[in-house]
């Protein structure tokens, strides 16, 4: 029989390319989909895949508990969340509400089933804040001190779930997962921002292009690399919690020399500074150590930072 995996967030970066990834190994994919006003914006990411989507939000338990008991599946995969650090400052309260309680609600639906569902939560290096271990990297016993209402509401999702496995023998797992980045991220996060900003500047559609905090450092890799670590880590034999990363670090600062020389730029040129970007409480350096997983589970990226920019680049020079 087929494995059933229900996906939160399915209409997202990671939804998509988690999706494909499932759909190849013979899984049937069911998604969880929010209402839009613009239908477009509900599925343009994943209206040509084979997949079954229910409308539903995590803060309406009536609506998750429906959908997990009619799906029953045998993975859920909770990738839902108020997902943008910088907007989290401006909705603190259902940032909060989505991106803890929701957590909650999707526990205690997959503990109502009677049968054994395996859990996998999307957590986030955000929930390490400015703190790094005396190597220069953070994982998993990295002290967890955020710097945004984002990162705190992660850090109560990532402690539901070890609870969740350890009072109730679920099968609850946690990605720590470092910045991945696509063709497919939202134009308002960084690094789309950036790449869609100077094709438009190659091609004359503007002028400049501004941004906020130029020296914060990041550990950047690619979402389709990091959808196989979260089927790895939720099919692994027993539940724990793994970091993701590329081990690697690079400023806002370096995303911008590289995207502009790929189209023969100089990013000094065009960029200035708009204080609105500006966190109120910055994180300023985040590069994992993920070890555990390349050793244990044996993951390891195939895109280079290098290769996921130029990708990037040619996605948004085929479409402006």
């Amino acid at each position: 029989m087929k494995k059933i995996a229900l996906i939160t967030g399915i209409s997202g970066q990671d939804g998509s390319y988690l999706s494909e990834l499932l759909l190849a190994q013979g899984y049937e994919v069911h998604g969880i989909i929010r209402r839009n006003s613009l239908p477009e914006n509900q599925d343009s990411r994943i209206k040509d895949l084979d997949v079954i989507t229910h409308y539903g939000d995590l803060l309406d338990a009536a609506s998750i508990n429906r959908i997990v008991n009619e799906v029953q599946p045998d993975e859920v995969y909770n990738l839902a969340a108020q997902s943008h650090v910088r907007i989290s400052f401006d909705m603190p309260s259902f940032t909060i509400q989505t991106n803890a309680l929701g957590v909650l609600n999707m526990l205690e639906a997959c503990r109502s089933l009677k049968k054994r569902v395996k859990f996998y939560q999307a957590s986030s290096s955000e929930m390490f804040g400015n703190s790094i271990d005396e190597d220069g990297y953070q994982r998993k016993t990295t002290p967890m001190n955020p710097t945004s209402p984002y990162g705190c509401a992660k850090v109560m999702a990532y402690n539901l779930c070890k609870h969740y496995r350890k009072a109730y023998d679920m099968h609850v797992c946690n990605g720590i997962l470092f910045n991945h980045e696509s063709p497919r991220r939202g134009s308002n996060f960084v690094t789309n921002k950036i790449v869609k900003g100077a094709v438009e500047i190659k091609k004359g559609k503007r002028k400049t292009l501004a941004l906020g905090n130029l020296d914060a450092s990041r550990d950047w890799g690619h979402s389709k690399d990091y959808v196989k670590a979260m089927h790895l880590i939720t099919n692994h034999e027993s539940p724990s919690d793994w970091t993701v990363a590329t081990g690697e670090s690079r400023t806002i600062r370096d995303m911008c020399e590289i995207t502009f020389k790929v189209l023969d730029m100089d990013y000094r040129d065009y960029i200035t500074i708009d204080s609105r970007y500006l966190r109120p409480h910055e994180l300023n350096f985040l590069k994992g150590d993920s070890s555990e997983i390349r050793n244990v589970l044996g993951w390891k990226p195939e895109y280079t930072f290098d290769s996921m920019v130029g990708e990037m680049v040619n996605h948004w020079m085929e479409i402006i």
